[in-house]
């Protein structure tokens, strides 16, 4: 079979992460609100249900860094994609804390899997088809997903539909995306990467850039769970309520291909940690500055570097990883996973005690600036010797 088009190839990842990322991980957020009135549920038991997901994320990062998954990467996250569409849709469908549970659990796992293998298959054929700069178009369906997600959560909501048919409806657009790219990213030979040395600077710099991914997951996930809830929280930004992720998706969207160039002019490592700092102040003014241009700021903020940071992180461990880059992938998901499952449920606690996410969040900002030192600064940086993000 002919290689696909590059183009098609970077497209048909785009619509797979806005459909296993965009929408399988993030429309929880905007549904939150909706379910935990209808449900009456406390902020520690919606904190613990993003959790799920994000542990079943950890999970299938975990199980995608071993040797018992074998064959087809292209099979693996094709799966995920399946996978994560039934799982959403089956929220529609369930009442019980423990269902939510068991659901998102696997819908993480899934989209873990759609993410190690769909970006160590698609970055690996842009790379040989010396078209790596379309990376930027595939990590934009993170972002693309979530304004999607947005606008069909308020649209549904405006016509009068409960959150059960946004599950549903969630679902039934990630399962039309499978269709999608099956077609766009066909079945090919793939061609084992060739073992070369690996030296002591490169481990030092992948340990490090683990590390920073990892309080990176932990400092973002915290805003993106809550920050609807947030706006719900209060009556003088309550109208904000149907905007804000909308404007988190938008940001998303040209996000990578902003981030990718100022990593071309100062370096992937740089272009992480000044990512990391701007989205530190996002987090701040989530829950400091509860007014309309907080709020907003916020939502750029975040949108603007979360999938650029992403983005960043996993290109440069591509670029340090030697032989197939899976394993390299997957340690990376791992840490970034491990961040993300603390926390939701350690912010939804905190909130229920304190009663605002204003410490939990500011948690998260500390996170994110020791993310930034990490990768930013001294010895760590030096062993990070990436100057462009698409030289190998």
């Amino acid at each position: 079979m002919t290689a696909p088009r590059p183009l098609a190839l970077a497209i048909g990842g785009l619509v797979a992460l806005a459909a296993a990322m965009g929408i399988g991980r993030f429309v929880y957020t905007p549904i939150l609100p909706v379910m935990t009135e209808a449900l009456g549920m406390t902020q520690a038991t919606a904190g613990f249900i993003a959790s799920a997901n994000f542990l079943g994320y950890l999970a299938g990062a975990f199980l995608a860094a071993t040797r018992l998954l074998r064959g087809s990467r292209r099979a693996w996250f094709l799966g995920g994609l399946a996978a994560s569409g039934v799982t959403t849709g089956a929220m529609a469908f369930v009442d019980s804390e423990w269902a939510f549970l068991v659901l998102r659990f696997v819908g993480g796992v899934a989209s873990a899997f759609v993410l190690v293998f769909s970006s160590a298959l698609i970055i690996d054929r842009l790379h040989a088809a010396g078209r790596s700069g379309l990376t930027a178009l595939y990590f934009a369906g993170v972002g693309i997903g979530i304004a999607l997600s947005a606008l069909l959560v308020a649209s549904l909501a405006a016509l009068g539909f409960g959150w059960r048919a946004h599950w549903l409806a969630s679902g039934i657009v990630s399962v039309v995306a499978l269709a999608v790219v099956v077609v766009l990213v066909p079945d090919r030979a793939e061609a084992k990467a060739s073992p070369t040395p690996e030296s002591a600077r490169a481990k030092r710099g992948l340990a490090a850039l683990v590390t920073a991914y990892g309080l990176f997951g932990f400092g973002y996930v915290i805003t993106a769970t809550f920050l609807v809830a947030i706006v719900r929280e209060s009556d003088a930004i309550r109208p904000l309520e149907p905007l804000v992720w909308l404007v988190v998706g938008l940001a998303a969207i040209p996000s990578v291909a902003f981030w990718t160039g100022v990593a071309k002019r100062i370096d992937i490592a740089r272009a992480f940690a000044v990512a990391c700092l701007l989205e530190a102040a996002g987090v701040t003014a989530s829950v400091l500055w509860i007014a309309t241009p907080g709020v907003l700021l916020a939502a750029a903020l975040l949108g603007g570097t979360f999938v650029g940071i992403t983005a960043l992180g996993l290109v440069g461990a591509r670029q340090l990883s030697r032989g197939d880059p899976r394993h390299t992938l997957a340690m990376m998901t791992t840490a970034f996973g491990l961040g993300q499952t603390v926390g939701p449920a350690f912010a939804g606690i905190l909130s229920d005690a304190t009663g605002s996410f204003v410490a939990p969040s500011l948690v998260a900002a500390g996170a994110l600036l020791v993310s930034a030192l990490l990768v930013g600064t001294g010895r760590t940086r030096a062993s990070l010797t990436w100057h462009h993000a698409d030289r190998r």
